[in-house]
């Protein structure tokens, strides 16, 4: 076990880092289309097709934009760059990476999320992160989106969980993450993880960290309604429920110091164990018999 433990904090996106769906800031607009409009055209057409929703979306982020703009790998990114954040998130990820310094353990950033991760890869805090895992397209030879290559929703997203927790960041090895890797191999553990999101379909993501022995904080707007936030709190699927406000001292930044200290605490004192473990067999393997049973022997009558 190395001496510095990992802190990954883990994100959702839309409403958890950004106000609004990642379309609405320019793609949509852009086109002439109505918001709301096209979110509905994208339920119906899920209901139509019994479709998954995020297939529904980019399906139709596909036929909105045909003979009006090329749906291009490089027109996404440069989508991204107009995207808004919440207070504080352009300088979170620096600052909070020193805290973490400060409390004895590595940061580490990433993004599990259901948006586009071409929209995301071109936004302005797109450099923070180890890795981004969320939708994307396949590009035919004119370099124009064809098919989907990725859907993250709802359960799916756990699989990416295990990715980070083994250090398999390649989303087409399946082999190794399917494989069993024991717990002391695993890059790092749940008991270092801190996912953040803001909704239902982070839900599975958030409780299973928490299963774990991770930790959740289930954000909301801070001049909307917590009224989601507090029901995961109280359903025990987060741990927190605070406003998405990344500024220095506030509840977000006190809640993940905290857990910093807590996830600090607990590597000191695992590594403190192996430490009396490996004492107390050396001065077992150096002893003379005593008649106690051996470990893992049960004592006799």
């Amino acid at each position: 076990m190395t001496n510095t433990p990992i802190a990954a904090l883990i994100y959702d996106y839309d409403h958890t880092l950004s106000p609004r769906d990642m379309q609405e800031f320019s793609f949509l607009p852009g086109l002439g289309v109505d918001a709301d409009a096209f979110w509905a055209s994208c339920r119906q057409t899920a209901l139509t097709h019994q479709m998954d929703g995020v297939l529904a979306y980019m399906f139709r982020m596909w036929q909105v934009s045909r003979g009006r703009m090329r749906l291009t790998r490089a027109a996404l990114m440069e989508l991204g760059k107009d995207i808004a954040f919440f207070p504080g998130v352009e300088d979170w990820f620096q600052r909070i990476d020193q805290t973490g310094k400060s409390e004895g353990v590595n940061v580490e950033h990433y993004i599990i999320s259901s948006g586009l991760k071409e929209i995301i890869e071109g936004s302005s805090i797109a450099r923070h992160f180890k890795a981004v895992f969320a939708a994307s397209y396949v590009y035919d030879e004119k370099g124009e989106a064809v098919w989907p290559a990725t859907a993250l929703n709802y359960t799916n997203k756990t699989q990416y969980l295990f990715r980070i927790n083994k250090g398999l960041l390649d989303v087409t090895n399946d082999r190794d993450l399917n494989a069993y890797t024991p717990e002391h191999m695993r890059r790092i553990p749940f008991t270092g993880m801190i996912y953040v999101g803001d909704g239902l379909t982070d839900v599975p993501c958030m409780k299973m960290t928490r299963q774990k022995g991770g930790y959740s904080i289930a954000v909301h707007a801070p001049d909307g309604s917590p009224t989601l936030a507090d029901d995961m709190l109280l359903q025990k699927r987060a741990d927190f429920a605070v406003p998405a406000d990344y500024r220095p001292g506030k509840e977000l930044e006190r809640a993940v110091r905290g857990i910093f200290r807590e996830i600090r605490a607990r590597h000191d004192l695992i590594v403190l164990q192996d430490d009396e473990e490996r004492r107390a067999l050396a001065r077992r393997a150096s002893s003379k018999p005593t008649g106690c049973p051996a470990p893992g022997v049960p004592d006799g009558e």
